[in-house]
């Protein structure tokens, strides 16, 4: 009976230890290196104009910045630091979210903290191991290819891109699997949702195959603003092409 009251005590002190309510986030980060007086952006996307629109500004203070706010359902948005060479992408969502910033490489930043930042992490490594091919070819021939179109060496340059495009032909497939294997065993995963609002983007899609998916994918997800262009996506998907004409009445049998 103790361990159990221990087990419940224990339980509870985790939840009252949260930070955040449901419907709230709170980015903890960490600026190792970076100087005091740094601006750091919370950059989303305007829904009207698709533009970039800045959320949130802070400083970094002694290696560390905090960001918190509300948010309604998970998107991808950007932190943007001063003088980097880049953004450092992540999704926003409910929970802690923590972002450790690499100054030196920003695109080695890391990000952690809640499901679906875990599951962006994984699925980008994952994936990146299967463009690992054709990045390396293209670090090993850029070269090659310089020094081939400085010559005009067109057969140097006809053969090296017949080897490149195998290449990406290959990964391209391989992507798509993975794609595909992701969404089916992820149904609570944003990026899943992602997944089946690309594939509806490419005219060879199978389309049943995507209304599947989308099918399968949890209810939270499907009240989401990808969700929500799926779902018209695929109705506009089911309706007859213009110009279609509706078979003569009595012609069924």
């Amino acid at each position: 009976m103790k361990k159990i009251l221990f087990l419940l005590t224990a339980t509870a002190a985790i939840i009252s230890c949260s930070k955040v309510k449901d419907g709230e986030y709170l980015i903890t980060g960490t600026a190792k290196g970076i100087e005091n007086g740094k601006t750091i952006i919370l950059q989303g996307i305007d829904p009207a104009t698709r533009m970039p629109l800045a959320l949130d500004t802070v400083k970094v203070e002694n290696g560390k910045f905090e960001i918190k706010g509300k948010v309604t359902e998970p998107a991808f948005h950007t932190l943007i630091l001063q003088d980097a060479n880049g953004p450092i992408p992540f999704i926003l969502e409910t929970g802690e979210i923590n972002i450790a910033i690499d100054k030196d490489s920003i695109q080695k930043s890391k990000i952690s903290g809640t499901y679906n930042n875990d599951e962006y992490v994984k699925f980008t490594e994952d994936l990146t191991k299967t463009q690992k091919g054709l990045i390396d070819f293209q670090k090993k021939n850029t070269q090659k290819m310089q020094q081939a179109q400085q010559a005009q060496d067109t057969a140097t340059i006809n053969g090296l891109m017949k080897q490149y495009m195998t290449i990406q032909t290959e990964v391209q497939e391989n992507s798509k699997k993975k794609y595909l294997a992701y969404a089916e065993g992820h149904p609570k995963s944003f990026i899943s949702a992602l997944i089946v609002q690309s594939m509806l983007n490419d005219p060879s899609t199978d389309v049943k195959k995507a209304e599947a998916l989308f099918n399968s994918l949890d209810e939270s997800l499907k009240n989401t603003a990808p969700g929500k262009e799926i779902k018209t996506k695929l109705g506009q998907a089911k309706m007859p092409a213009v110009g279609a004409t509706a078979p003569p009445v009595g012609s069924a049998k």
